[in-house]
């Protein structure tokens, strides 16, 4: 998997101060903007994060870069609506020669590693033969949900701590929670502050909502976010 931060609003968390003041100041938000200190922009973004006032976070938005993932990853990623998706197209660009990601539990097994490596060669043969009788557009519909992909995707912050919440927790499908916890990263990088309470719900909202499904391993949860 491969994750790189292509864009993302300049001065994220200044741009989120600077709106979040103006809904209590009777000047303009260019003006508000250019008196911001860095001290006021911490105080305001730490005022916004303990009342819970999000809205003003949707002004700053992030352009990621995805590759080495499956099929299985971007199905699940298009759920969150709030987004814009760029997805490389299997109709129009050739998988005779797919690669493949392969499942850690499946790895780990090497009888089942060999079952699975068979089953991918018989689908690229399939493919191929599909390819000398039908449209490369129809060709695909063989393909499997293994296949590797890549995509370019943006969000704003609000959806983010709303991904991260879904994605980072424990229960959430092992190569998406990967890929959360690699963006995670990365934002926390530029933004700090603006994301210091972003993670799975146990972190952000303090609370498993996962009821009896809990994965059981908030204390440990918790303080792996806390240093990462």
């Amino acid at each position: 998997m491969k994750v790189t931060l292509l864009s993302y609003t300049p001065e994220p968390e200044k741009v989120v101060a600077a709106a979040a003041r103006l809904c209590y100041s009777p000047d303009d938000a260019d003006m508000l903007y250019e008196g911001m200190t860095d001290k006021k922009v911490q105080g305001f973004l730490g005022k916004l994060i303990e009342l819970g006032h999000l809205s003003p976070i949707e002004h700053v938005s992030f352009t990621f870069a995805v590759a080495g993932v499956s099929r299985v990853l971007s199905h699940q990623m298009v759920r969150h609506r709030i987004a814009s998706y760029s997805q490389k197209s299997q109709r129009y660009v050739c998988e005779d020669n797919f690669e493949y990601i392969v499942p850690p539990s499946i790895a780990a097994d090497p009888e089942a590693g060999r079952i699975y490596r068979e089953q991918m060669e018989k689908i690229r043969e399939a493919y191929r033969a599909l390819l000398t009788v039908a449209h490369q557009e129809d060709a695909r519909y063989v393909l499997p949900n293994a296949c590797e992909t890549k995509f370019v995707f943006t969000m704003n912050a609000r959806s983010l701590l709303n991904f991260f919440q879904l994605r980072c927790c424990e229960r959430a499908q092992w190569e998406i929670r990967e890929l959360a916890e690699a963006i995670y990263k990365e934002v926390k990088k530029v933004a700090p502050t603006l994301f210091s309470l972003a993670g799975p719900a146990c972190v952000s909202e303090g609370a498993c909502p996962e009821g009896a499904m809990t994965c059981g391993q908030m204390a440990q949860v918790r303080e792996k976010y806390r240093v990462m």
